[in-house]
């Protein structure tokens, strides 16, 4: 009696899936070289918005709290978001400036991984307390900084998006 086995090895749909996967990734590899780094002189906004050569950029894969954020409870509540901006005009302060876009926002800014000196600023922020990561790049900082009690983990704050919903920008 014969058993019918499945065919080893992939299935070519699968093969085929996988080769285009590939490929895709290695053209985006050799498209971010092409794509110019923005440099130039800098101009600190808020926590995690700043300009760089006159374009505007914000931080990819963190939330700092906005401007005029306050921290903390009634009487112990202190301006985390002018403290946000600040961390972040001492970490540009400290060299040269790139920044690789990899999207564009609602606000036409351009979502960019920054460093300075190359060390990366969004991690710098979020080590420091200073924003809260999105997504998986910057977990492991968070962690220290909450563990740490440093910048906004010092006490109670409201999570920057959660800020913007309950204080919604007027319209222009």
């Amino acid at each position: 009696m014969r058993h019918n086995r499945p065919p080893r090895g992939w299935r070519p749909s699968t093969l085929g899936s996988v080769l285009v996967a590939l490929a895709l990734v290695a053209l985006a590899l050799v498209a971010e070289r092409f794509v110019p780094a923005l440099t130039g002189a800098v101009r600190v906004a808020d926590g995690d918005s700043l300009e760089v050569g006159g374009e505007r950029v914000r931080l990819d894969g963190i939330d700092a709290p906005e401007l005029h954020q306050s921290c903390g409870e009634g009487a112990k509540a202190w301006p985390c978001g002018e403290r946000a901006r600040a961390a972040l005009e001492a970490l540009v302060a400290r060299g040269t400036v790139s920044c690789r876009p990899v999207d564009e926002d609602r606000y036409s800014r351009a979502v960019s991984v920054c460093t300075v000196d190359g060390a990366d600023i969004g991690a710098r922020l979020v080590e420091q307390g200073w924003a809260v990561a999105l997504g998986l790049a910057y977990r492991a900082e968070e962690r220290d900084a909450r563990a740490a009690k440093r910048g906004i983990w010092s006490g109670p704050f409201e999570r920057p998006a959660d800020w913007r919903a309950a204080h919604p920008r007027p319209v222009e």
